[in-house]
């Protein structure tokens, strides 16, 4: 790539987007309006304006080297699907081509709907799904070795209308805020702003490791986490790592993965080292909530395309090391009028900030009644490995508000009204050439699963791997009931100012227990949410069942969100993800235990000990030493071969089990601590067999030769 290209973001942002200025500049006026009035009145689009809109779409990829087109969706296996079309017609007889693309092959696609996870909702014998355009969310161009293609971000839904989908219910969910949302500020006086829509800028973290090690680990190449490995004399213990200097190789590398994300309009803002040691992060600027999981999907395909031209592995699970930190994907989120008001700011004086405060009472009722949908929204395999250790918030569910926020919360709910707001104090350094400046009113929380942050909430429980589709239509959808049960009451009243009052002491008076600003990593806090009454669910399977209680069906139906259908459909489909990675991961032990470590390790003593007699025999030296190290390697060795049949027989017995619960349970409950079992010895194994016969690049190599 060109100097040029890293020097000028302003002029290859966005060059492989058919976004605004592009669709402003190349389509008819006529045409140009009538899709801004589908885009943002929910208008029906009309096939002689899709045609004209396909035509364009077509020649502009064309310019940029497409040959291709593919309706991009994301179904219910965590990446994004695509099925390449030519822009070629049947052959002229001339033996020329024509190239086209015609307004319903924009607007509807056709793909095999039982190929994809779909909990029941389609059998192998039904298979006709759609995709459908989201004109929401712009198409783009994306060139790799392959080539150029036109990618259509899509809905992906079954012959019968069911969502397959991540993206279909995110929209539902979206229309359903945004109608409440304008109820609320209605009620304020607000009669100018058109739309309200979710904004969301969801951090990415990941780590990066040398290829060529990649590729002698079998459990990161199936797995995508080392399911075996002994820590290295030094971790992320002395905190050096984190927002350090940015080696060389990796800076080079977020160089690319910049120039690719900005062409494709992500705007990728900040990039650096994380905690633990070889683990970095990205973050974009906010976005519709549509395009921002548009935008982590790009992210994550970027990040893991680009590091191979760098002779880079990027690990997107949750937990691939044990012992340092683990990657989440912070969902920063918020509600803003399509005017600019951002409903989540507080402003200077929050207390005196009525709108704010039902906006903020409202979403502490949303997420204490739904903590237990916000938990499995966030519920995946690799999250179990995280979520509640010290680096990531744990499984209870709480709302950090930070000082000023919570001493307006106590006045309202002591008095039954807030007089003053804490202000931020003046920062004296001490130092006289560093000026002073004012701190902001409240500190932050990182042990928090859902904290206050200025002007919107950060869901910091979402797994790195995850797409941030399901946190935000649980988020969106939850609010949206608390906003519409307000409304309810407010609508009716006699004496407005008096209702909203009222009824923001109430929220904050019954919902006061989600509320907590101490450290959440803290065994008092387990003990005293339990008081509160909180849930903690430990693990993705305690969580799933809350995804189709009689509440959550009520819910997600009263806003068109999911029908019960699609909901049993997502558990079951759930339950099965469970026990088919667990299933993977203990395959993938057995197997590495079997043809290279077992192996190895006899080796090792077969040379130990013919060594130790080659020594007795030659000078009857004093063989102790060596003996007991013989001894311990074999008590080991035999350790592991135990728990190695006991893996294999506690695998053998969950794979033929009935898919549901009851599995996952089992692969839960006994396939993990057989899994557990079994890596116990082999990493003290490693530890004490000669590191030129161990079969595979240590932690040490792993993450600290990068």
């Amino acid at each position: 790539m060109s100097e040029k290209e890293y020097c000028n973001v302003a002029e290859i942002f966005g060059e492989n987007v058919f976004n605004d200025s592009v669709m402003q500049a190349r389509l008819p006026k006529k045409v140009y309006k009538k899709l801004h009035e589908v885009m943002e009145e929910g208008r029906e689009l009309d096939l002689e304006t899709a045609d004209v809109v396909a035509h364009e779409m077509k020649e502009w990829a064309i310019e940029k080297g497409a040959t291709h087109y593919t309706h991009w969706f994301q179904p219910l296996t965590g990446v994004t699907a695509e099925k390449h079309d030519s822009f070629i017609t049947a052959p002229m007889e001339n033996g020329k081509v024509l190239m086209s693309f015609s307004g319903k092959e924009l607007i509807k696609g056709e793909s095999d709907a039982s190929s994809f996870p779909s909990g029941g909702l389609r059998a192998t014998f039904e298979a006709r799904g759609y995709t459908a355009w989201d004109c929401t969310s712009p198409a783009f161009v994306r060139q790799d070795a392959a080539g150029a293609v036109l990618c259509i971000p899509t809905a992906f839904c079954s012959y019968t209308g069911e969502a397959l989908d991540q993206k279909t219910p995110l929209l539902r969910s979206m229309e359903a805020i945004n109608e409440q949302a304008l109820r609320l500020i209605r009620l304020f006086g607000n009669t100018t702003s058109k739309r309200v829509t979710p904004s969301v800028g969801p951090e990415q973290e990941y780590f990066l490791v040398d290829r060529e090690k990649y590729l002698q680990r079998k459990d990161l190449i199936f797995t995508g986490r080392t399911l075996f490995g002994a820590m290295p004399p030094k971790g992320q213990e002395m905190d050096d790592h984190y927002f350090g200097s940015i080696r060389e190789r990796i800076a080079a590398y977020m160089k690319d993965v910049n120039v690719e994300l900005w062409k494709l309009g992500v705007s990728a803002k900040t990039q650096h080292n994380e905690a633990a040691p070889a683990q970095h992060e990205l973050a974009p600027i906010y976005a519709p909530a549509n395009i921002a999981v548009d935008h982590n999907q790009l992210i994550m395909e970027t990040l893991k395309k680009v590091a191979g031209r760098h002779g880079l592995q990027c690990l997107l699970h949750e937990k691939p090391f044990a012992g340092v930190n683990g990657s989440g994907k912070h969902d920063n989120w918020s509600i803003t009028t399509d005017d600019g008001i951002n409903l989540l700011d507080p402003g200077k004086t929050p207390h005196e900030n009525i709108q704010f405060l039902l906006v903020l009472t409202c979403i502490l009722k949303a997420v204490d009644i739904h903590a237990d949908l916000l938990r499995e929204a966030a519920a995946d395999v690799g999250n179990d490995h995280r979520l509640g250790a010290n680096e990531a918030p744990p499984a209870i569910i709480s709302v950090f508000l930070g000082e000023q926020l919570q001493d307006v919360l106590t006045q309202l709910i002591s008095t039954g009204s807030a007089t003053h707001s804490l202000s931020g104090q003046k920062l004296e350094t001490g130092v006289k050439a560093i000026p002073d400046f004012m701190m902001d009113a409240a500190d932050r929380n990182r042990t928090s699963p859902f904290a206050f942050t200025g002007n919107k909430f950060e869901f910091r429980m979402v797994g790195s791997q995850d797409s941030v589709a399901q946190p935000n239509v649980v988020l969106n959808t939850i609010v949206a009931e608390a906003f519409a049960e307000a409304c309810d009451e407010l609508e009716k009243a006699e004496d407005f100012d008096m209702a909203v009052h009222d009824l923001i002491k109430k929220y904050a008076t019954n919902h006061e227990r989600i509320v907590f600003n101490g450290d959440g990593y803290s065994e008092e806090w387990v003990e005293e949410a339990a008081r509160r009454g909180l849930p903690n669910m430990k693990t993705m399977v305690d969580a799933i069942p809350a995804l189709n209680t009689p509440k959550a069906v009520a819910l997600f139906e009263k806003f068109g969100v999911f029908t019960k259908a699609e909901l049993d459909s997502r558990v079951e489909i759930e339950y099965e993800l469970y026990a088919k990675e667990i299933n993977i991961e203990a395959k993938a032990m057995i197997d590495i235990a079997t043809k290279q470590i077992i192996p190895a390790v006899i080796r090792y003593t077969t040379v130990l000990a013919k060594s130790i007699n080659e020594v007795r025999m030659a000078c009857d030296a004093d063989v102790s030493a060596q003996t007991d190290i013989l001894k311990e390697v074999s008590k080991l060795l035999a350790e592991t071969k135990e728990a190695l049949g006991k893996l294999e027989k506690e695998t053998a017995t969950a794979a033929k089990m009935k898919q549901g619960r009851e599995q996952a349970v089992y692969y839960r409950d006994e396939v993990t601590s057989a899994m557990t079992a079994l890596r116990t010895p082999v990493d003290k194994l490693e530890m004490l067999v000669d590191k030129s016969m161990w079969p595979m690049p240590s932690y040490g190599d792993l993450i600290f030769e990068v």
